[in-house]
């Protein structure tokens, strides 16, 4: 018996089953009813152990973990799709408006969020002018700024300072509307200084502005910008000049000029540089047919006036000829005196009576009747006076902002290529005549007027031109083949690790997800005497072949597997012949002695 199971034992289960089969032998071999029990704990337990064992060894578990982390991926991008677009409502908002806003929300069912620690409301995009148009019937949000609606709701018997300051609190919050809608200014503050008005023109007093801009972070506002709102404050204010406009950004940056800057501000920079710029490409035009590309360098320094200038003269002619000047007015008077008779006769009231008509008859041609006494005349006098127009001219000059008082111009030409008789080319000066031809092209190019002040200085020499580093190089060390080859060795890289992954981890997963069909076994016999590998002992010989395919199989398993894989056959050689097990056991103690 002894002999018969020794012959029965399995090398490969003796050698490898060496710690584990006699323990769970030995436990399913004790009598009583104590090692049953023991038997059937360490088999449950022993079998959840098996199921987790054959579990994890199962090569198809990583593909159902992928699979399944796919699924879930997929469910939550549906998910995410569904949800609903968030967009903002209000920002910027005072506790009490924010409380309010919220109560309203809750109150109409619409869902919300908050955005920026609490900084923004956020409702679903397709409920968003919906809601603020809701919430506007209700007078919300409170807080902000108040425009012209404030002059809306008067009350009868308001006093004249209350509806004065209504008003200015009305133009400060229009003005603040206005400025918030420029897409780099977050917020704005407008204070306005108005002064009371006057009756006396020397006590009146310009009104003035304050402006506070909030920008977004990273954004900014250019000099046409700050321009452009102090243009538009100065202009909805009645009689506020320009300059009394002050403008502060949110780090408390001045952002208008000061009204004492003697200096150029951005815009006058600007537009000399521009003079500048578009005078030295009419020269550089007009020479590069000449002398080709780079062969002809020009500057140009501009003079720009920009004071404003206005003035007025009266001059006053001499007059010609009475026959050239022109009559004005002209005006005659003519008056004469004739003597008349002494006084006769007595004094008294007869003598004092006016004369009577004379009596003596008038001829014809108007003279007197012969024997009648002649009038002589005392004086006579004739006035005329003429008033001439006088020459005057009033002339009123304003001279444009921006003129041009003076330009500077120079001009260098490099030295043309001349070739001799035998082909060889040497760099040779140009003529006088050449370089004055040159001087009259930049002058007409550039608009000279000697009356300014205009210089031009053409000047002929030769270019230094550097020596390229990079010419004698070989071609494996040009910058341009080392950037090729940095980016050839990037993607080769890319390729190799390519490679590498898919050769040691996606092949190898493969291949475990999809082995290759097992071939089949001969199934025995149950009346067969069954040995501690599971073969029948008559099919030892046939089945060699087998095992030593099922010891290449096992060869992929680790050595954990293996383990439980043959203390799983031990017990359950032990549950269905407990006396082999112990005749096997009861050997190799012999063997031990």
């Amino acid at each position: 018996m002894d002999s018969q199971a020794n012959s029965l034992i399995n090398p490969d289960a003796r050698t490898g089953l060496a710690g584990a089969v006699p323990h769970a032998a030995a436990a399913a071999a004790m009598p009583g009813t104590g090692g049953a029990g023991a038997d059937l704990g360490l088999g449950g337990f022993a079998e959840r152990m098996s199921g987790i064992t054959r579990m994890k060894g199962n090569p198809k578990l990583p593909l159902i973990v992928i699979g399944s982390l796919a699924l879930a991926a997929l469910v939550a991008l549906v998910l995410w799709s569904r949800a609903p677009d968030y967009r903002v409502l209000y920002s910027n908002l005072s506790d009490r408006d924010g409380g309010a806003i919220i109560a309203a929300l809750q109150q109409a069912n619409v869902p919300y969020k908050f955005a920026d620690a609490g900084g923004a409301i956020l409702v679903p995009s397709n409920q968003v002018h919906e809601t603020r148009l809701k919430l506007a019937a209700m007078g919300l949000p409170k807080g902000g700024s108040v425009g012209f609606e404030l002059m809306d709701s008067q009350r009868f018997g308001i006093s004249q300072f209350a509806e004065q300051v209504n008003y200015q609190r009305a133009l400060e919050g229009e003005l603040q509307r206005t400025i918030e809608s420029i897409n780099a200014v977050r917020g704005a503050r407008v204070h306005l200084a108005i002064p009371k008005p006057s009756v006396f023109v020397r006590e009146r007093e310009a009104p003035s502005a304050s402006v506070f801009v909030d920008l977004y972070p990273g954004r900014v506002l250019d000099d046409g910008q700050v321009l452009a709102i102090t243009r538009m404050v100065a202009s909805g204010v009645p009689d506020m000049p320009a300059k009394n406009v002050t403008i502060v950004d949110q780090d408390g940056n001045l952002l208008t000029q000061p009204s004492a800057n003697a200096g150029l501000d951005a815009t006058q920079l600007r537009y000399v540089q521009q003079v500048e710029r578009n005078t030295q490409q009419r020269i550089d035009a007009i020479l590069a047919p000449l002398f080709g590309t780079g062969n002809a360098r020009s500057q140009v320094s501009a003079d720009i006036d920009f004071s404003k200038v206005e003035q007025t003269s009266e001059s006053y002619g001499p007059n010609g000829t009475p026959q050239q000047a022109a009559i004005r007015s002209q005006q005659t008077s003519a008056s004469t005196e004739l003597q008349q008779g002494n006084a006769s006769g007595v004094p008294g009231a007869l003598s004092n009576t006016p004369p009577q008509p004379a009596s003596a008859p008038i001829v014809a041609n108007g003279a007197a009747q012969p024997g009648a006494p002649a009038a002589t005349p005392v004086s006579d006098r004739k006035d005329q006076t003429t008033n001439y127009e006088v020459d005057k001219t009033i002339r009123h000059l304003e001279q444009p902002v921006g003129s041009v008082k003076r330009l500077s111009v120079a001009v260098v030409v490099n030295y043309q290529p001349v070739a001799d008789a035998k082909g060889h080319v040497t760099m040779q000066p140009l003529a006088a005549d050449k370089l004055a031809q040159v001087e009259q092209l930049v002058k007409d190019a550039m608009g000279y007027d000697a009356k300014r002040g205009d210089s031009v200085n053409v000047v002929n020499s030769t270019f230094s031109s550097e020596a390229d580093p990079l010419a004698n190089l070989p071609w494996w060390r040009q910058p341009d083949m080392i950037q090729m080859g940095m980016n050839a060795a990037k993607w080769l890289g890319i390729a190799v690790a390519a490679a590498a992954l898919y050769f040691m981890f996606v092949r190898p997963a493969m291949r475990r997800a999809f082995p290759p069909p097992e071939p089949a076994r001969a199934l025995a016999s149950p009346n067969d005497p069954v040995a501690l590998d599971g073969l029948p002992s008559p099919e030892r010989s046939a089945a060699a072949a087998d095992a030593d395919t099922d010891v290449a199989l096992l060869g992929f398993e680790n050595e954990r597997n293996r383990y439980e894989r043959n203390l799983e056959f031990a017990r359950t050689i032990a549950r269905q012949d407990p006396k082999i097990v112990a005749t096997v056991v009861k050997s190799w103690v012999s063997d031990e002695r």
